[in-house]
This record gives structure tokens, sequence and C-alpha cells, in this order.
């Protein structure tokens, strides 16, 4: 057989390979997917006290939203949306945990957070996360959040990020949920992200 046949040969078995991605499931080709822009590595503490990585993201979805607890509206409207979206999604949301993260290290002690997140409007499947003014920083800036003290003294309030950070159970970024939707459209996004829609 002619060098130049066997090479278009081998060529056209190579594409077909590569095309149905035999060659990359295999791992000849493979490379790492790239780092997702949103999440990694955090270092916070919970509502119980509790040291807390993102490790606690890993095995089931995760809706994540920074805010704090002194926070008028966005905060308690947002997580009770959730709480909300989470009783519409019937026996998937044992698969969800909501996990609120505070921007206001300076007044959101765990006791505090404990506090606020008892409330009977919040949701049940949620952890509450803080740290020190670096800890903090760090975890928001992993998850591309924006947050500034606004005022002085004790009664300052916090600007601060208004979207839903929804996290696969491998810890990944799946998408963002946008402030101020209804909780039926919230609960539509979230199961059409568990079923792969």
């Amino acid at each position: 057989m002619p060098r130049h046949r066997l090479f278009a040969i081998l060529a056209g078995l190579l594409a077909v390979l590569v095309a149905g991605g035999l060659i990359f499931r295999a791992g000849v080709f493979d490379k790492a997917p790239p780092p997702s822009l949103v999440g990694g590595p955090f270092q916070l503490v919970d509502q119980n006290g509790h040291p807390t990585t993102e490790a606690t993201l890993k095995g089931q979805w995760n809706a994540v939203f920074f805010g704090f607890t002194y926070c008028p509206d966005v905060c308690p409207g947002t997580l009770q949306a959730l709480a909300a979206a989470s009783d519409r999604l019937g026996p998937k949301a044992k698969d969800l945990k909501i996990v609120f993260i505070s921007v206001d290290p300076g007044r959101d002690n765990p006791e505090q957070l404990k506090t606020f997140l008892s409330g009977p409007t919040l949701p049940k499947n949620i952890v509450g996360l803080t740290g020190t003014p670096a800890q903090v920083a760090a975890a928001a800036k992993a998850y591309r959040a924006y947050y500034k003290q606004v005022g002085d003294g004790p009664d300052y309030s916090v600007d601060h990020s208004t979207a839903i950070y929804l996290m696969d159970p491998k810890g990944r970024f799946d998408k963002v949920i946008a402030y101020n939707l209804p909780p039926e459209e919230i609960a539509r996004q979230i199961k059409d992200a568990m079923e792969g829609r």
C-alpha cells in the first residue's frame, strides 16, 4: 500500500476518534479543563463557629449568596425567595444547600449569623459563613462578588452583589441566578441545572 494512502487512512481514523471524543475520554490528549472564573478556595467559619472551607460545597448543589445580617431588604428577600424556591423543588430540595456568606465581618460573628438564620421565613437548608476581614475578602474575590461599606458608625450599611451563584455537586460554578426573580423561576433554573438542561 502506498505510504500516502496509509497516512490518509490513519489521518481519517484519527479524525473519527477525535470527533467521537474517544481519545479525549481515554486521556491521550486530554487537558485539564480551565479553572472556572467563579468559585475557589475559602476559609471561613459557620454559624456554629466551625471552620469551613470550599469542601462544604461538595456532594450537593449549592446556591451561594453574599450579603449581611443587617441588610434591610435585599438579603432577607433573596433568602426568603430561595426558601420558597427550595419548597417548590419537592424531593430535589434535599440535594440543595443554601450558603449565605456575610460581607460584614465586623458585625456578623457566628452568634449573629445563627440568630439571623433562625428566622421562621428563612431556608432550613442554609449554612451561614463569616470570618476575618481578610478571609471574607478572599471568598468574595474568588466569587467575583462586590461589597463595600457605606457610612460610618454602628449603623453603617454595605453595598454588595445581589446575584446567586449556583454551584454543582463537585463545587464547580454552574450559573448565575439573577436578583429579584420569583421563587418559581429560581426553582425552575435550579431544577433545570440539576437535570442537566
